[in-house]
């Protein structure tokens, strides 16, 4: 079963609260085990809480605390939008989600409410959350339209908004909707064209209607009779400004009162018609003005049995009912009779079975950015691996180091040839540096040096290499902690902040050597782009291929994306898409993507194909319909390095996405290559992927 929903609206009032106890009740009766997320809620005064997480978890029995239930408020995601630290808000709520994720079978995720301006940045959160969360949603669109015409376009146009971020809207729920249903639901159907389910719920006057007790609240109201009857709902408002025969006309069932406080005549003349047979209940009254009754009145309410709610408001009577017309009303854990109907309405209006269908097989494709690199964090995390850096002379190395060790992320081993000096940095820079987490080595001071430069002498001299020269060769940092790696004193490397790619692998080459069944040692970039991940091979390692080696880098490709939590659906990239082009260069691709076919009959792969083909569904059911990597292609594989290199680039730079790589493949230890132009991002990024291949290859 899909394991979240997200509720989503870009309407103020739209009734969110109705969906979400309607979605929870019908979710809990076959999974009991349920949690609920507001990723963002309102600001309140310290001491309050939000309504909405209060009622679900008062309601349903959560098995969750309230500071679980959400992220943020309001004012803090504005304070760090204001301070460019957008991604922090989102690294925070997938952490928040994910840890209820895996306490719960499901999680009901709730936007906010649009109840302030700012609503195009609202609309831009709430739908960039659904798309980090990758998770489908349930549009809420409430009827404010004056025609049906009107109301199906504005249905039409949010589900666009939705559907164009790339969010699968599984139902859409027109709310407080007074039209009819049978009329108004096949002409959605039929104008438009969306595997949406759409149900219409109808406006229910008590559940827009406040109850007294959000009345006390909002007026600053005194309560002076009936606390304990504070949660009825009154269901029309009455003004007493005329004689009290004339008044009594105008009395109806659960009616609240709004009289002047000093009309005793009247507040005596309700308090009776209250009590007769010949009258309806009314569910209470507001004396205004801020004039309390006299004494022989209070006497007499004193004396009274079951006597309504009796309120006082500073205000004036016009004010005073005016500003109680103005209440809009939420649920609260007391409203159970709003609960109820809440829960009725859904139930009576909403196809659960086939909702709960929708819920139940929606399946996700792909994963998103962030969640991407949350899961490459978390993973890291969990293997605890030690990684050494060769490189402790770079600022960026020592500053990423100290965040990756902060974090709790890996061990550290940092490689210099004057120890003190880079002491000397870290004071410098004001870092925070876990000795536990991370040491400092000198090769030529390391009680391991001797026995790595004899590693290395046994493992090359068949190539005529001498003791002394391998003792020389061990004093380079790259060759001491690729040795680290080979005698599994360090369980990956990263290296080239400061030395070219041939610098960093050269060592690797001559003594960690390919995996078996492998020679060509490739590389992958994750590009992180707005709403996918994909894998790019090979931009950084094999300038021309041969047939075979393309091959090769397919299948590293793949092992790579699968040991990265990506199903690979691989594209041999070309410049023609099947048979339509021939040529050297289509036939070399065509040959590799044979050789896969046969090696790995496992791997989903199609080629030759073009980029547009491989990445766009429209374009690639067109030049290969039926095919199951064309237009959902994952894992590219370009033909050369020369455009491998120079796509990765472009695409980096006009889609401000974001590179991590390169990614070394084939080798049988995990080390990694940075660009010289690497950033702090960048280096602790390719430690989190190297300490993830590190546990993976075990």
């Amino acid at each position: 079963m899909n394991r979240s929903v997200y509720i989503a609206t870009t309407d103020s009032y739209s009734g969110k609260s109705l969906i979400s106890l309607g979605i929870l009740q019908m979710i809990m009766r076959k999974t009991p085990n349920v949690g609920y997320f507001r990723p963002v809620i309102d600001d309140y005064t310290t001491g309050e809480k939000d309504n909405h997480i209060a009622t679900m978890i008062s309601h349903f029995k959560l098995n969750m605390q309230y500071e679980e239930a959400y992220a943020f408020s309001r004012s803090e995601v504005i304070e760090h939008k204001n301070n460019n630290r957008l991604n922090d808000v989102f690294d925070v709520i997938i952490q928040k989600y994910k840890a209820l994720e895996e306490r719960f079978d499901f999680v009901l995720i709730e936007g906010t409410d649009f109840f302030n301006e700012g609503t195009s940045f609202e609309f831009d959160l709430n739908s960039s959350i659904a798309q980090s969360l990758n998770v489908p949603a349930l549009l809420i669109v409430k009827d404010n339209a004056e025609s049906d015409e009107d109301l199906i376009n504005h249905v039409k146009i949010e589900l666009n908004s939705f559907i164009e971020k790339d969010i699968k809207v599984i139902a859409t729920f027109i709310n407080r909707c007074d039209r009819e249903s049978a009329v108004l639901l096949p002409q959605l159907a039929e104008k438009i064209q969306h595997d949406t389910l759409f149900s219409i719920i109808p406006n229910s006057n008590i559940l827009g209607k406040p109850t007294l007790r959000e009345i006390v609240d909002k007026l600053g109201a005194h309560v002076l009779y009936g606390h304990d009857k504070l949660n009825i709902v009154p269901k029309k408002n009455i003004v007493g400004g005329m004689q009290l025969p004339n008044f009594l006309n105008h009395v109806k069932e659960d009616s609240l009162a709004i009289l002047p406080g000093d009309r005793a005549d009247l507040l005596v003349g309700i308090l009776q018609a209250h009590a007769s047979k010949n009258y309806p209940r009314i569910a209470g009254i507001i004396l205004s003005g801020g004039l309390l009754p006299p004494r022989s009145i209070v006497n007499l309410l004193d004396g009274s049995q079951n006597i309504v709610p009796i309120m006082t408001s500073n205000e004036g009577t016009f004010k005073t009912t005016s500003d109680v017309d103005k209440i809009k009303s939420k649920i609260y854990p007391e409203s159970t009779e709003k609960i109820k109907l809440s829960i009725d309405l859904f139930e009576n209006h909403v196809d659960l079975k086939t909702l709960d269908n929708k819920i139940a097989s929606f399946e996700t494709e792909g994963i998103t950015p962030r969640m991407f690199q949350y899961n490459m964090v978390k993973s890291a995390k969990e293997a605890q691996k030690h990684i050494v850096l060769p490189e402790g002379e770079d600022d960026r190395v020592l500053t990423a180091a100290s965040q990756l060790a902060e974090d709790g992320v890996v061990r550290l081993t940092i490689l210099g040839k004057n120890p003190e000096k880079i002491k000397t940095r870290i004071t410098y820079l004001g870092l925070h540096w876990d000795n536990e987490r991370i040491n400092i080595v000198n090769p030529a001071e390391s009680p391991d040096y001797k026995r790595y430069s004899k590693a290395l002498y046994e493992a090359r001299k068949h190539k005529g290499m001498e003791l002394a020269q391998a003792e020389d060769l061990m004093l380079d940092l790259s060759y001491f902690g690729t040795m680290m790696v080979q005698l599994q004193d360090a369980d990956g490397m990263v290296s080239g902040a400061m030395h070219t790619t041939a610098h960093t692998i050269r060592p690797a080459l001559q003594f960690v050597k390919t995996k078996p069944g492998f020679k060509t040692v490739s590389s992958v970039f994750f590009m992180l782009l707005d709403d996918r991940v994909l894998v790019y091979g090979d931009c950084a390692i094999v300038p021309n291929p041969t047939a075979e080696q393309l091959a090769e880098i397919a299948i590293s490709s793949a092992n790579t994306a699968q040991a990265f939590g990506i199903t690979p659906k691989v594209a041999m990239l070309s410049y023609s898409s099947g048979t339509s082009g021939t040529g050297e260069e289509v036939e070399k691709v065509a040959k590799a993507t044979q050789i896969v076919k046969e090696q790995r009959p496992d791997i989903l792969i199609e080629g030759p194909i073009q980029y547009d083909a491989a990445v766009d569904p429209s374009v690639g059911n067109k030049k290969m319909p039926g095919s199951p990597v064309a237009g959902q292609a994952n894992v590219l594989i370009f033909p050369d390095l020369n455009t491998g290199n120079n796509t990765y680039k472009a695409v980096q730079r006009e889609s401000g996405g974001l590179a991590i790589g390169p990614v070394l493949q084939g080798l049988n230890k995990p080390v990694n290559d940075l660009s010289r132009g690497a950033k702090i991002d960048d280096i602790y990024n390719t430690v989190v992927i190297t300490a993830i291949q590190a546990d993976k290859e075990q």
